[in-house]
């Protein structure tokens, strides 16, 4: 019945609702926690949103201090801050580092195979990590310690050119988080390399980014045009006020991996063949939309409804139902609609991705 009143449309949905459309939505809330001193983790992969073949999304929060370690993945990581500061840092296959200070709303990219890590800073710090590939498992990842507790006390000897004793106190297994002290000023955490410094930022300040501002709320957009690093995903960062909708539209270059930081919200989507279904979203929230399925977002609550649109891509993309229906001939839209003056003058040539609406009209 609590399940019922938080998914009131999914509950009793909208008459034009039809087919079965599979399941669109997963809560990090219903996922298994892993907790460990220096903070947690939890994850959405293809395992509980079977749909969500292209991307992957983990949730973690790191305690003042905490580390998630020294690691590499086979799959791009990009993260977006969601609470408090962290350091990350990065060694690329030329021997150039990079190391940089995140806080909230600032992203990184960290390309597949190379090697990273975590520290949480001040208060610590939670963030959202998204991986290219439905199917990654951040339980699977490479480790520094899982390496060296499966590597001879003799071959590490050999390899780093020191005594056998050197290793008497590496773990025996998986670290993977761990707590450690605060580190100082990012000054004295610097490491000169003879190669230099990656000469790619690896960080992004999205909420310093201009914002698209419209009558429902606004948008921030990142992809590869103003975050070169991130070559394989892309972004959007959409505010939906009250009374807002993100509009009726499309994406023609990937699925959408949706997640919901603040505030209430429904979306519509619509598969062709007749099949429509409505989903709830809160914070916390994973949604997703197939490649070039319609849909739009409304806000049902009283706050702003903050959602990330992400995407397996270099490029944002999407195609507005409003334009496109402006730039096409009027009377061909008038005919295939049977609309009139009152629609065919209130088109907009130039996009708008949220507007406002009132459903009581």
């Amino acid at each position: 019945m609590l399940r019922d009143l938080q998914n009131p449309d999914m509950f009793v949905p909208p008459k034009t609702d039809a087919g079965t459309i599979p399941n669109l939505k997963f809560s990090f809330s219903d996922t298994h926690m892993q907790l460990y001193h220096g903070g947690w983790s939890r994850e959405v992969t293809a395992r509980e949103l079977p749909i969500s073949t292209t991307l992957a999304g983990v949730n973690m929060r790191l305690t003042p201090g905490g580390v998630r370690e020294m690691h590499w993945h086979k799959q791009a990581e990009w993260a977006y801050m969601i609470l408090g500061r962290a350091r990350v840092t990065a060694v690329d296959q030329n021997g150039r580092n990079f190391i940089a200070d995140v806080s909230a709303g600032d992203l990184w990219y960290f390309p597949a195979g190379i090697p990273h890590s975590i520290q949480g800073l001040d208060d610590g710090c939670e963030f959202l990590l998204v991986f290219d590939d439905g199917n990654f498992s951040e339980l699977s990842t490479f480790t520094i310690t899982d390496w060296f507790a499966h590597t001879p006390r003799d071959v590490l000897s050999a390899n780093f050119g020191v005594p056998e004793r050197a290793f008497e106190h590496i773990p025996t297994k998986q670290r993977y988080m761990f707590q450690a002290e605060v580190p100082g000023s990012i000054e004295s955490d610097k490491v000169s390399s003879p190669y230099g410094a990656i000469p790619q930022n690896l960080t992004y300040h999205l909420h310093q980014q201009a914002p698209i501002i419209t009558s429902g709320g606004s948008v921030r957009i990142v992809d590869a045009r103003n975050f070169p690093a991130s070559v394989n995903i892309a972004a959007a960062l959409v505010e939906i006020k009250p009374g807002g909708m993100r509009e009726l539209h499309w994406h023609p270059n990937n699925d959408e991996w949706q997640y919901y930081l603040t505030g209430t919200g429904r979306m519509t989507v619509f598969a062709a063949s007749g099949e429509a279904r409505t989903f709830n979203y809160q914070a916390g929230d994973v949604g997703y939309v197939p490649f070039a399925m319609g849909h739009y977002i409304q806000n049902i609550g009283t706050e702003s409804l903050w959602f990330l649109e992400i995407f397996k891509s270099n490029r944002f993309e999407d195609v507005s139902l409003n334009q496109w229906m402006a730039l096409t001939p009027k009377k061909l839209v008038e005919e295939h609609l049977n609309v009139g003056p009152d629609l065919m003058d209130a088109l907009q040539k130039e996009k708008s991705p949220v507007v406002k609406y009132n459903e009581n009209e």
